[in-house]
């Protein structure tokens, strides 16, 4: 009689992968999967099966070759260290010339106080911007709470309202991550959201004052919406307009912590990290602010960043600015 191994689900197989070509030792790989309900004899069936194959065997080369790309990151993160650059600055009256050396260049972040004090949209309110702009359709993102991959698969959770209903639904749904309209929705390309684009004043000597549509995007939810740990492939000024948001961040040199997947994002829930299933987050740095209205975080090019919002939330954001050699943007595969 043939005695026939149970399956170990994919999810699980490319962890075991993952953690192999790292160099997690088997033994503790064991010990995880029999927590999560894998027997024994299945687990070191599938541990030795990865073990052995040819492709893990290639992956494994290839780790071992990029163990130098690591031990680089791990020398700039301790000059960084040196410098100051694990701590999160708050600043306020920043100089543009400062902005850009001490931070732009020197691929710091940084909150920054005072740039929005002159913004009509700080007057913004939910009913306000429903009298005025309620008929424009817009695109947000729903069905979210569904779907724990739904960063990536974007474009099944386009739904089409007029913005006074969507205006509607954050007001009165109480706490949510359901439904949230976010960068990818584009919806200051519309025309009928011009005149309240119109109200968001670039701030002067950092983002030049013919930014278009294109240089920006509007975010707006309910108190609980989650971005999931990423990074993005340009520098963004995140200016806070309508309540609070709780934001974490990981260094760009940290990313071999992060377990990257899906091209900018990870695998880490950096809200309640399993450091069982991801160790090695557990040495990465983590700097972490509530950024109030009014407040705008500077986050540098592959800089990680993880945001909830604990209020009623208006966000717009800027990646275009004023310095002639600012246009960074990363072009190499994820």
């Amino acid at each position: 009689m043939t005695t026939t191994v149970p399956a170990v689900a994919a999810e699980w197989q490319e962890w075991i992968a993952r953690n192999l070509a790292l160099g997690v030792p088997p033994d503790s790989l064991l010990d995880v999967l029999r927590e999560a309900g894998v027997d024994a004899a299945t687990a070191r069936a599938e541990i030795d099966a990865a073990l052995a194959h040819p492709y893990f065997r290639a992956c494994r080369s290839l780790a071992e070759s990029s163990g130098w790309v690591e031990a680089l990151l791990e020398t700039y993160g301790d000059l960084r260290t040196a410098d100051g650059g694990r701590t999160l600055q708050r600043r306020h009256s920043v100089a543009p010339d400062e902005f850009f050396e001490r931070y732009y260049f020197g691929h710091r972040p940084v909150v920054l106080q005072g740039l929005t004090d002159d913004w009509p949209a700080r007057h913004w309110t939910l009913a306000g911007l429903r009298e005025r702009f309620g008929a424009a359709e817009v695109e947000v993102m729903t069905g979210r709470d569904a779907d724990a991959d739904h960063g990536w698969r974007y474009d099944t959770h386009r739904t089409p309202m007029s913005f006074g209903d969507y205006l509607t639904m954050v007001e009165t749904g109480g706490r949510t991550n359901d439904y949230y309209m976010v960068p990818r929705n584009e919806n200051w390309q519309r025309p009928e959201l011009s005149a309240m684009r119109a109200e968001v004043r670039p701030p002067a000597g950092l983002v030049p004052p013919d930014v278009t549509p294109d240089d920006m995007t509007l975010l707006i939810g309910p108190a609980g919406t989650v971005t999931p740990l990423h990074h993005d492939n340009m520098n963004i000024l995140l200016c806070q307009v309508m309540g609070r948001k709780h934001v974490r961040l990981v260094p760009s040199w940290d990313r071999h912590r992060v377990y990257p997947r899906g091209g900018t994002f990870s695998h880490v829930d950096a809200w309640t990290p399993d450091l069982r299933r991801f160790p090695d987050y557990a040495a990465a740095t983590v700097l972490e602010t509530v950024l109030e209205p009014g407040e705008a975080l500077f986050i540098p090019v592959c800089w990680w960043h993880w945001v909830r919002a604990l209020d009623v939330s208006i966000t717009v954001s800027f990646h275009r600015f004023t310095h002639p050699a600012s246009a960074v943007y990363l072009t190499a595969p994820a």
